[in-house]
């Protein structure tokens, strides 16, 4: 179902753009499109405000923003930070209670099996530890290799992110869901990754906070997204846009459908909006 676009001198059809990051707004390169840019740039100078909100924590979303020249929030940390990337400040950030996660993961392993860990260190330098035997996704995001599974807790954590080596990540996020969701909070974030966050923390959450900060509200929301941890911020919104990539979950909740990160799908949605 498609939104009219506004005529001459009518007011915005949205105040606010919420757009995801990976397999949204950047392409498979990590790059962003020159027509998704013009696109966003057009919207924004009508007046809308863009927030990126996206499940990287602020060390693997900053040198990303940087990149595009944006100065205004980003939501990062699946809702846990919310970032002013002008000033390069972390203005709120939500760390996962290490005895909580502990006792979660436990009790996954326990229906399970072993698991493969990493986590996401709180703070604008937090490292991401990876230990033994999880497959991290091929890239210049930085990590840091962990071979004492003590050095999970060591320091102060935003996220726990979970593999197996047989269960594909579905079917993994069910069953910590099942006997640990009373615990933590789980999502599913792209390929391989699974994360275990604080129990009713979500992108809503972070992007409540950021809108309320520049005198926006949820009515006043598009947002775009791919993947199932996109899905609160799709029942935030007024209106959500899913990519042609997107998970079946998240499709399934969509007010609209796009085409694919790949093929501007953020540009062709701004476009009519913004610019008919």
């Amino acid at each position: 179902m498609s939104s009219p676009a506004p005529a001459a001198g009518a007011p915005l059809p949205y105040k606010l753009i919420a757009t995801d990051l990976d397999g949204t707004l950047l392409r498979s390169d990590e790059t962003v499109s020159e027509r998704t840019r013009q696109a966003l740039a057009a919207a924004t100078a009508a007046g809308a405000a863009h927030i990126v909100v996206t499940g990287r924590a602020v060390p693997w979303t900053r040198h990303i923003l940087d990149a595009l020249d944006y100065r205004g929030l980003a939501v990062c940390g699946q809702g846990g930070q919310v970032y002013h990337a002008g000033e390069h400040r972390l203005l709120t950030s939500v760390t996962l209670d290490r005895q909580l996660a502990g006792l979660a993961l436990s009790k996954i392993e326990a229906e399970v099996g072993p698991l493969y860990l990493a986590a996401s260190r709180d703070g604008l330098e937090g490292e991401v530890l990876v230990g033994p035997g999880y497959r991290v996704q091929e890239g210049p995001l930085p990590n840091v290799l962990m071979d004492d599974p003590g050095e999970l807790w060591a320091a102060p954590i935003n996220k726990v992110y979970i593999q197996h080596p047989s269960l594909d990540d579905d079917a993994l996020a069910q069953v910590a869901r099942q006997v640990a969701g009373d615990l933590v909070g789980v999502t599913v974030a792209g390929e391989g990754i699974v994360e275990l966050l604080p129990l009713g923390l979500s992108k809503a959450t972070g992007l409540s906070l950021a809108a309320r900060r520049l005198g926006l509200t949820a009515k006043e929301t598009l947002a775009f997204g791919d993947m199932p941890n996109d899905i609160p911020m799709f029942a935030w919104a007024a209106r959500g846009v899913a990519m042609a990539n997107a998970h079946e979950e998240l499709k399934a909740v969509a007010d609209e459908f796009t085409a694919s990160h790949e093929d501007d799908g953020v540009a062709v949605v701004l476009e009519r909006l913004y610019l008919s």
